[in-house]
């Protein structure tokens, strides 16, 4: 019997950065039998990583650095003290025995420090010396307690920075006194000698080089970009003016040197103003003159002629100067409808500049990268080629079983799954592939596989296959990408990293809404710190407002120390995290107002959407006295809809569907998680306007096609595996790591720095206020006769629900109704909650007998 020939088919193996060449598998003697591979040897780099990692290695060394700052400063001090004594026994240290030389030493930490000391005052920095120990001090305390004192890096330059120039000026002293023999321990031999060649050079010049080292090192180290010198010709007293946030701007009023004709009245230079702030448009030029006007044209001074928009106020009547004139005279024509074009200020532009938003907090820094842990034993996904060869064949073996032959098979590893790409053979259905899920799953002892047929645009069938070691994404890793970095989005925020392991960046002003949904435990609640992180790292907080809901009440809370910067709320409102339901209604609806605000704004600008208008508005082509402003985005957060839906519904769902289908063009976006995507929370009313939807894990096929509009959702493998559905493409994602201790260090670095008086407002929304509103129509002279009767039960079974009123006195469910909102308006039971019972507020029939007999005496 012939033996079968070999099917050309070809089984290439892919890894990311490699060809897909096929793997020779035979030996020199070209024998079929495979290569044995070689046995791995020790991996010291990995053995050092693990130790440096362990919690118990990083502990022992923070106390160590520690202990030796403190040993270190203890020698540079006494060394400075006794150092002349002790030159003598260091030079000769190795020469007699050490216990000689050490009961001679007079330095507080023996030979060794004096030793140590010698090198680092004596010869290098003298007294700047001392800095080194802080510097070890200040490492070994963030070792130890996992927190800084100060920022370290930061810390370390400028104590670095300051060793330094400190020995070069009292080097300088030390030289031009002639006293180097008793005093150069002070400065040290890099302060002396350095010295010793600039005097040389420059003579006394060599004191101005040191100080330019200072100035140079003080203008970059703390971001100085300029220096304002005091008007002493003209000093004027600084002014106040209300801006349209309603926050006091101080600017100080420059004079306008005008030209004065004889005939022309004297101008009173108190009285006229031209703002100086760069970030204030300049609307108008207004100038009272006490006198009458002789004549009816005079002389229009240049500086006048020069601005648009000139309004001369003569005795409380505005005359308005004929710039079309080439003469430059002034025609005292009323004009009291006269108003400049917006859109031609091109001239402040030209005087004063781009208007600038970030100059409301110009000293605010952006988060660094340090605040984000860095995770250096994060292993990679480990995936051998005997490993992907094995699940190849495996693949291949059960296909073949159920008469499915393939062409090719290739393999990309990822940071949770690997991918698997086969084309089969021609004739074979995609269906039938499809069906055998479960088979493949189960040849593989995978946790869950799943099976994207066709790819879209790639011409192959995929296999999902879950890692056996995962990758954990940190967050510092995308963050300090160059794709985050090099983003121009509007709103970018990092999802995580793709099968391919490429990190995947999105736009969150062009989603516009995203809808996520997962699993208690799956990731949700990370994935949302994720996305914060993202936006406060990228924006300034005068771009950018952050309106937080969060029914549980403590996923958030670690955001609340960004009040005066990113957060929004309502003017009354206490908190600057949103929990109660009733302000969660009241919320939305203030939203709704805002965004209806701002598409006036953007009519009256002739804009169609928000980039536009604040492009417009920097240009300084809108007038900030007719109500316009910079519009920063505004992104709404909503952690856990399901809660809000079972309390609320309707009252919630309008709103939110409102800002979903209306909001995007004025920069309003919107982030709405649930643990349960069920129909009844994701209503189609909501699901129609969240183009983006972001699922984690979730318990079923049934969710997972009410967020996805597909399966596969449930074929996760959890702890941040997430599908990304968004222009009907859905891309598996794997999401980044962000701690709790690195979300309250951000929040700490941003809510230190100097912010906002407050929060930013949103528009006042005065409501029903939980059925307060309903208290008019009850009128309390005409009782029930069952008021009384109805209150005792209430009290007694401590439940205020409508139906208990029916049951027991056998009333119909409208009579029941008025009965609670009798009750109600008595302040007995309280507001209307939704699906829940109404809170008894009275706990005894005592308290209860006396309200009663109130209500008897009114």
């Amino acid at each position: 019997m012939a033996q079968p020939t070999t099917s050309p088919r070809q089984n290439t193996l892919r890894r990311p950065g490699e060809r897909n060449e096929p793997r020779p598998r035979v030996n020199r003697e070209g024998s079929s039998s495979p290569i044995r591979p070689k046995t791995p040897s020790f991996n010291w780099g990995a053995a050092l990583d693990r130790w440096l990692t362990d919690q118990r290695s990083a502990l022992t060394l923070g106390v160590l650095l520690m202990g030796l700052a403190l040993g270190l400063m203890v020698a540079f001090i006494s060394y400075l003290i006794n150092g002349s004594a002790d030159q003598s026994v260091v030079g000769a240290a190795f020469t007699e025995p050490l216990a000689e030389a050490g009961t001679e030493t007079r330095n507080w930490v023996g030979l060794v420090g004096a030793y140590v000391a010698q090198a680092f005052v004596f010869r290098w920095f003298g007294i700047g010396a001392l800095a080194f120990p802080i510097i070890v001090f200040l490492s070994g305390y963030k070792l130890t307690f996992g927190s800084e004192l100060l920022p370290l890096s930061r810390a370390t330059k400028g104590l670095l920075f300051a060793a330094v120039w400190c020995s070069l000026i009292l080097g300088y002293f030390v030289l031009v006194t002639d006293s180097a023999e008793t005093a150069s321990v002070w400065c040290g031999g890099i302060g002396y000698e350095v010295n010793l060649a600039l005097y040389s050079l420059f003579g006394w010049g060599n004191l101005a080089f040191i100080g330019f080292l200072l100035f140079f090192f003080v203008v970059y180290f703390f971001n100085v970009q300029s220096i304002k010198l005091p008007n002493f010709s003209n000093p004027v007293q600084p002014r106040t003016r209300k801006r349209s946030d309603d926050s006091l701007q101080t600017y100080e009023d420059s004079e306008a040197e005008l030209d004065e004709e004889e005939d022309m009245a004297p101008v009173d230079s108190e009285d006229t103003e031209l703002s100086a702030d760069h970030n204030q448009p300049i609307n108008s030029f207004v100038a009272d003159i006490p006198t009458p006007v002789a004549e009816p044209e005079k002389p229009l001074p240049d500086v006048i002629a020069q601005t648009t928009g000139v309004v001369l106020t003569i005795k409380n009547r505005e005359v308005l100067p004929d710039l079309a004139d080439d003469t430059g005279e002034l025609s005292a024509t009323p004009a009291p409808t006269f108003e400049p074009d917006p859109f031609e200020e091109d001239d402040l532009v030209a005087t004063h500049g781009l208007y600038d938003s970030t100059l409301d907090l110009p000293q605010y820094q952006y988060p660094v990268f340090d605040l984000l842990t860095d995770y250096p034993n994060s292993r990679k996904a480990q995936v051998s080629d005997d490993e992907l060869t094995v699940n190849k064949e495996k693949i291949e073996n059960t296909l073949r079983n159920f008469g499915i032959e393939i062409d090719s098979i290739q393999a990309s590893i990822g940071p949770t799954v690997t991918l698997y790409e086969i084309i089969p053979a021609k004739g074979v259905r995609i269906s039938k592939i499809k069906s055998l899920e479960d088979d493949i799953a189960l040849s593989l002892s995978a946790l869950g596989i799943r099976i994207i047929a066709p790819m879209p645009g790639m011409g192959t069938i995929g296999i999902e296959v879950p890692n056996k070691n995962r990758e954990m994404v940190s967050m510092r890793s995308v963050i300090t990408s160059d794709v985050f970095n090099n983003s121009k989005f509007d709103l970018p925020i990092v999802l995580g990293k793709t099968i391919s392991n490429e990190i995947y960046v999105a736009d969150l002003a062009k989603m516009p809404h995203l809808l996520m949904a997962g699993a208690t435990g799956q990731g949700k609640s990370v994935g949302l710190n994720v996305l914060l992180t993202s936006l406060i790292y990228k924006k300034h907080p005068s771009q950018l407002k952050l309106v937080l809901v969060d029914p549980k009440k403590v996923e958030l809370t670690l955001f609340n120390k960004l009040e005066r910067h990113f957060l929004a709320k309502l003017p009354d409102s206490e908190e600057p995290i949103i929990t109660d339901t009733k302000k969660v209604v009241n919320t939305l609806n203030s939203l709704c107002i805002e965004m209806d605000n701002r598409y006036n704004l953007l009519k009256d600008a002739g804009c169609r959407n928000l980039k536009e208008y604040n492009a417009k508005f920097v240009k300084r082509r809108l007038n900030p006295e007719k109500g316009h402003r910079f519009l920063p985005y505004i992104v709404l957060i909503i952690d856990e809809l399901a809660d809000l839906m079972m309390t609320a519904g309707k009252e919630v769902e309008q709103p939110i569907a409102r800002l979903a289908q209306l909001a995007r063009a004025i920069g309003i976006h919107l982030v709405v998680a649930t643990q349960r995507p069920s129909v009844n929370v994701i209503t189609g009313l909501i699901k129609a306007n969240f183009p983006a939807r972001l699922s984690f894990k979730v318990t079923s096929k049934i969710d997972s096609r009410t967020i996805l509009d597909a399966g596969g959702a449930e074929q996760l493998v959890g702890m941040g595996d997430m599908l990304l559905s968004s222009n009907s493409d859905i891309i598996r994602l794997q999401c980044p790591f962000v701690d709790t201790n690195e979300i309250e260090d951000i929040c700490e670095f941003v809510g230190n720095q100097r912010g906002y008086d407050d929060a930013y407002a949103l528009p006042e929304f005065v409501g029903d206020d939980g059925g307060q509103g309903d208290d008019k129509d009850v009128d309390m002279a005409n009782r029930d006769p069952m008021f009384d009767e109805a209150a005792r039960l209430i009290v007694i079974h401590q439940q205020g629900s409508t139906s208990l009123i029916q049951r027991k006195l056998k009333l119909g469910y409208n009579r029941a109704g008025r009965l609670v909102d009798q009750l109600e308006a008595a302040r007995i039971v309280g507001s209307f909650e939704g699906s829940k019972a109404r809170d008894v507020l009275v706990q005894d029939l005592q308290t209860l007998e006396e309200i009663l007999k109130r209500l008897k005496g009114e």
